[in-house]
């Protein structure tokens, strides 16, 4: 029988962090967990859309735990600050960890820690977020960190000696790599935590209608780019209500395996129901993994303990 969020079981007196919980799939994932009981941070960039998302879940769900909180993963101080705001939020500990933003396919751009913008959100952020609140995952019984990647996962390589896209940058190619960074760090993070509770599990969409897409060409003026991704999203997409599901289902389905990646069940895995998926041989390159996590370290100063 098809999973969906009717299935999730309550979750009164569990914690969760969503980042990019401000729209789209986030916003999806953040509002489904509050309204089944866990205390949710929204963490995004801009607070008071926050809060607007986060008044348009009490509306629906007027018991809904939220607290929303800044967040930009592209600024490593920012990460800080808000991993050292969370012990006051869950004095208990973590339960759900969704490292859920991300950005796609822009134009050259440099953090503010000089990375450049798609890996230092999709991959470094998360990195070094996830690092920085594991202490406090490990006082939980059963915690998940559900990071989500992107079928498209599988046209990336991690260009070592070009992380940053300094000499031969493509809008494409930087996103698939950092997309592959998610999915080497979740398997890489898993194998780390062997002999920890923790599950390290990813997810992706398939193709889902959300916002994501358009941003790119929005930033570069291309308005044919932009008018092919808002037909794409009318005609091909699924609704992000479907697409949200994976990672739904990482976050709160019971017995899923550890390091277990999910995404829709429908053909070639853009459409449809969750499901267990493969993902490319790349992707368990226990070299490569090893080697992005040694460099994800010297690039955030964050390094993971497993103690508890």
């Amino acid at each position: 029988m098809a999973w969906t969020a009717a299935d999730i079981a309550d979750l009164s007196g569990k914690g969760a962090i969503v980042t990019g919980a401000g729209n789209g799939l986030g916003l999806l994932a953040a509002g489904e967990l509050a309204r089944r009981g866990a205390k949710v941070v929204f963490a995004v960039r801009d607070v008071t859309k926050g809060e607007a998302a986060a008044a348009r879940v009490r509306s629906a769900a007027p018991k809904a735990e939220i607290v929303v909180s800044r967040l930009d993963l592209a600024d490593l101080s920012s990460v800080r600050d808000f991993a050292g705001r969370m012990p006051e939020v869950f004095p208990n500990g973590l339960d759900i960890l969704m490292n859920n933003a991300g950005v796609m396919a822009l134009p050259r751009r440099l953090s503010v820690d000089g990375y450049e913008t798609q890996f230092a959100t999709n991959h470094l952020g998360h990195f070094a977020l996830t690092g920085l609140l594991l202490s406090s995952l490990l006082l939980r019984p059963a915690p998940r960190v559900v990071t989500v990647s992107s079928s498209l996962h599988s046209r990336g390589r991690i260009d070592f000696d070009d992380l940053h896209g300094s000499r031969n940058y493509s809008p494409g190619r930087a996103y698939a790599q950092s997309k592959l960074a998610n999915l080497l760090f979740a398997y890489e993070l898993q194998r780390r935590a062997a002999a920890t509770p923790l599950l390290s599990l990813a997810a992706h969409p398939g193709y889902s209608a959300t916002g994501l897409q358009e941003a790119g060409p929005r930033m570069t003026g291309s308005r044919v780019r932009g008018l092919v991704m808002r037909v794409a999203n009318a005609v091909i997409a699924q609704r992000a209500e479907m697409g949200v599901l994976p990672q739904l289902y990482a976050a709160t389905a019971p017995r899923v395996p550890r390091g277990g990646y999910v995404g829709p069940d429908g053909r070639g895995g853009m459409r449809g129901y969750p499901t267990l998926v493969s993902s490319s041989a790349a992707s368990h390159d226990e070299t490569a993994a090893r080697r992005l996590w040694d460099e994800s370290e010297q690039l955030t100063g964050v390094r993971y303990s497993f103690s508890g």
